[in-house]
């Protein structure tokens, strides 16, 4: 068992470390509103992870699974959210302004609030998350009365690991920030972060079960 949770760990970390929505919203939000505003990101994003916990108690998750059009619908959701950040990130990339220290994923009045919805949203309306791990978990569970106790843990233990690495991020993009003071640095920034919202936002509405 112990090997299990270790192989798992690892697994974990190594699926963190590869940038995905998650990664570059926390980044955006870091940069534009600092260090709390990356952390609320970050926080939001743990949270929509909590989300897909409780679905997999629940037995939500095997749903997605079996239902087609619960499926399409909470990816169609994730996908036009995505596209919505992307979008909102391209129009700050296009619009002059002068040099200043904000990066402008979400409006300059955004409130931590916000920054934590994006967060949770992001995560929350993806269910090829939920299918990834109905995928992925039990080749690393032994079986028996505990598995569905065993599974939960392990989401949540690569959620843990994820709050950690996004709190890392958050606080490195805002030590940062002071490089994005010009405004070409900047809304090319916006550019690429707006890009690869759309191109997360079009794999997951082209993602099938």
């Amino acid at each position: 068992m112990e090997t299990q949770w270790l192989a798992f760990s690892v697994a974990a970390l190594m699926l963190t470390l590869m940038p995905g929505p998650d990664t570059f919203l926390v980044m955006g939000n870091a940069v534009a509103g600092g260090a709390r505003r990356g952390l609320a990101a970050a926080a939001g994003t743990t949270s929509g992870g909590l989300f897909h916990v409780a679905l997999f108690a629940l037995g939500v998750t095997q749903l997605l699974m079996y239902s087609e059009r619960a499926f399409w619908t909470v990816k169609m959701l994730g996908a036009f959210y995505l596209a919505y950040l992307g979008v909102k990130a391209l129009r700050a990339a296009l619009r002059p302004r002068a040099d200043a220290p904000a990066l402008e994923l979400a409006a300059p009045a955004s409130s931590l609030w916000r920054a934590f919805a994006q967060g949770a949203l992001t995560n929350a309306l993806n269910p090829k998350i939920a299918m990834f791990y109905l995928a992925f978990l039990p080749q690393f569970l032994a079986p028996g009365p505990h598995m569905a106790r065993d599974s939960m843990l392990m989401i949540g233990l690569h959620y843990s690991i994820g709050a950690v690495w996004l709190g890392i991020v958050a606080i490195g993009s805002a030590r940062m920030a002071g490089a994005m003071r010009s405004a070409r640095v900047a809304r090319a920034l916006d550019g690429l972060i707006g890009t690869m919202m759309l191109g997360f936002g079009a794999r997951l509405a082209l993602a099938s079960r």
